[in-house]
């Protein structure tokens, strides 16, 4: 519908969702495993992998942000809101993580992922007249952030607004409290 509004020449405004999920998905030591490949090597290992969750998107449609190097970024819950936001996301963090046991290319890529997601409101919107970018921001954000990068690679870590919403169907193991920037300690 954003992208409508845009090609028709409309304004489109920023927009409040008090009901959002954010996954944030980042390969363990990306840096290092760059550091062993060529540039083209890596742009085809990150396009194998994003295929692949681009593929999983199609099955949990959700909304891809975007992607920044090795950080891929999917948000369920905006533009349009669905009251399982939360569970969508999990399933497909759970989706992402198995992709990376898999038998197949992927799996075969020898990479690991930190998976982290938070749930909360956010204002989504376009900012900017060139290259646009439907973007979202907010507190929510930012925590999904913060778990993906204070996460345990393999793992899925989620805060206790997400935990919250998915206690009654999924199994979550308490991490104990980690420190975040800027927030303390978070359990």
């Amino acid at each position: 519908s954003v992208a409508n509004d845009l090609r028709e020449g409309k304004k489109v405004r920023g927009d409040s969702f008090p009901d959002v999920s954010v996954l944030f998905c980042d390969i363990v030591d990306f840096t290092k495993t760059a550091s062993l490949h060529s540039a083209l090597e890596i742009f085809e290992m990150l396009g194998q992998l994003y295929a692949r969750f681009d593929t999983v998107i199609e099955h949990h449609p959700v909304y891809k942000v975007e992607t920044v190097g090795d950080c891929y970024m999917v948000a369920a819950g905006v533009p349009t809101p669905r009251a399982d936001h939360a569970r969508v996301k999990a399933l497909m963090a759970i989706d992402m993580r198995e992709a990376m046991r898999s038998r197949d290319a992927v799996g075969h890529l020898g990479l690991e992922l930190r998976i982290g997601i938070n749930s909360g409101p956010v204002v989504a919107g376009v900012i900017g007249r060139k290259r646009f970018l439907y973007d979202l921001w907010g507190d929510a954000v930012n925590m999904a952030s913060r778990m993906e990068s204070q996460g345990t690679p393999g793992r899925i870590q989620v805060t206790p607004a997400t935990y919250q919403l998915l206690c009654d169907e999924f199994v979550l193991e308490a991490r104990g409290t980690v420190p975040i920037k800027g927030k303390g300690d978070v359990e």
